[in-house]
């Protein structure tokens, strides 16, 4: 799951070198943190969302396919 987010994050922002992704466990959880450079924190927000809110549905689906819970936090 860490795989999909980093690789849609790559494609989404400038500087694909900034980019930092972790998978941490919490609880039963699998919480995805995304960090990027400041220049690209809204491209990877997004339109009201949108694009976080896409990759939020992409991570949750994935998840569901391994019988599992995840969120993605981005900072």
């Amino acid at each position: 799951m860490r795989e999909l987010i980093e690789y849609i994050a790559n494609w989404v922002v400038d500087d694909p070198e900034a980019v930092r992704v972790e998978e941490r466990q919490r609880n039963d959880r699998v919480v995805i943190h995304l960090e990027a450079g400041p220049q690209d924190m809204g491209r990877l927000i997004g339109r009201e969302g949108r694009t976080a809110n896409a990759m939020r549905t992409l991570l949750k689906v994935a998840a569901n396919m391994r019988d599992r819970t995840a969120s993605l936090e981005i900072r």
